[in-house]
């Protein structure tokens, strides 16, 4: 499997009574495949896994492998603090139908690197899927390095690596060990344009839940080296990846989703966003749509 192009980290609709909505979670996924969206990530951060049931769980990915029918890969987050439910849940993923599991470092329990590398290669060892590395210090508390992830990077059931840190030499580092068998992608939608022009092969964000076009576009110019137009197009993207910074993230845009008739709620301890923002977000769904209309007038011409 060698994963490229925009790939987008799903939210997961809630209704009002903060009861999956999947009605909401179709529409949600008929509008990525629509516009060009090339992976999915189901129940990762932005999908508010920790805030799932088993079932809930288990019914979001089989509904969503079901939808997709094969037309693009689907990933399912399945890192856990431990090593073993780690696995247990990979497993499962890969029982529901995934293609791949998104596996985030362990949360909270700050393993070392030895640890990370023993933690990754067991969870690959299993071989339940293709293993996508996900470094996300700034949530787990922990730090994946360039050189553990050059210790992961030849074992045949580790793909890529979901890379948030956005500092361009960390990027450099990743790039070194690209190959044809493991994938370097961004993680992080403000520099997702920079690392693909430095030679990253994507991008799973968390904006193309509502610009599933418009990362497609820049994902489509960046991969194409159209170095002058991917950075034209993605300063039109900055606010929008701007404005989903201004809380913690799925807030933001959850709330871009509901003023689109795409789910309500979320679960506690997250909230919906203050009522501060409320300006900020209308105007940011009229800029988001008007993006999103461009887009398909010129896939259309």
């Amino acid at each position: 499997m060698q994963l490229s192009g925009s790939i987008t980290a799903l939210a997961t609709p809630f209704d009002a009574a903060r009861e999956l909505d999947i009605d909401a979670w179709h529409r949600l996924l008929e509008m990525q495949l629509e516009r060009g969206t090339q992976a999915i990530v189901v129940a990762g951060s932005t999908g508010e896994a920790a805030a799932l049931y088993d079932a809930e769980y288990d019914l979001l990915l089989r509904s969503a492998v079901e939808f997709i029918a094969g037309r693009i890969p689907v990933l399912a987050g399945t890192g856990q603090s431990n090593t073993a439910k780690t696995i247990e849940q990979t497993r499962r993923a890969a029982a529901l139908g995934a293609d791949a599991a998104l596996v985030v470092t362990p949360p909270y329990v700050r393993p070392t690197q030895a640890g990370l590398v023993a933690h990754y290669r067991a969870i690959a060892d299993d071989g339940a899927l293709p293993v996508v590395l996900y470094n996300v210090p700034a949530r787990t508390g922990g730090d994946l390095l360039p050189e553990t992830v050059a210790e992961l990077a030849g074992h045949p059931r580790i793909v890529a690596i979901k890379e948030a840190c956005n500092e361009p030499e960390r990027m450099q580092a990743l790039l070194e060990l690209q190959c044809k068998d493991f994938s370097v992608l961004s993680g992080d939608d403000p520099t997702a344009c920079r690392a693909m022009l430095a030679g990253a092969r994507g991008v799973i964000s968390v904006a193309s839940n509502v610009l599933p076009a418009g990362f497609r576009r820049l994902c489509d110019l960046a991969l194409a080296g159209k170095g002058d137009e991917a950075r034209a197009w993605d300063t039109r993207l900055r606010p929008a990846c701007d404005f989903m910074g201004i809380e913690p993230n799925p807030i933001p845009v959850k709330a871009i989703l509901a003023l689109q008739g795409i789910g309500h709620e979320l679960r506690l301890p997250l909230q919906v966003l203050p009522d501060r923002h409320r300006e900020a977000a209308a105007a940011m769904l009229a800029s988001i749509e008007a993006i999103e209309e461009e887009c398909l007038r010129l896939l259309a011409a």
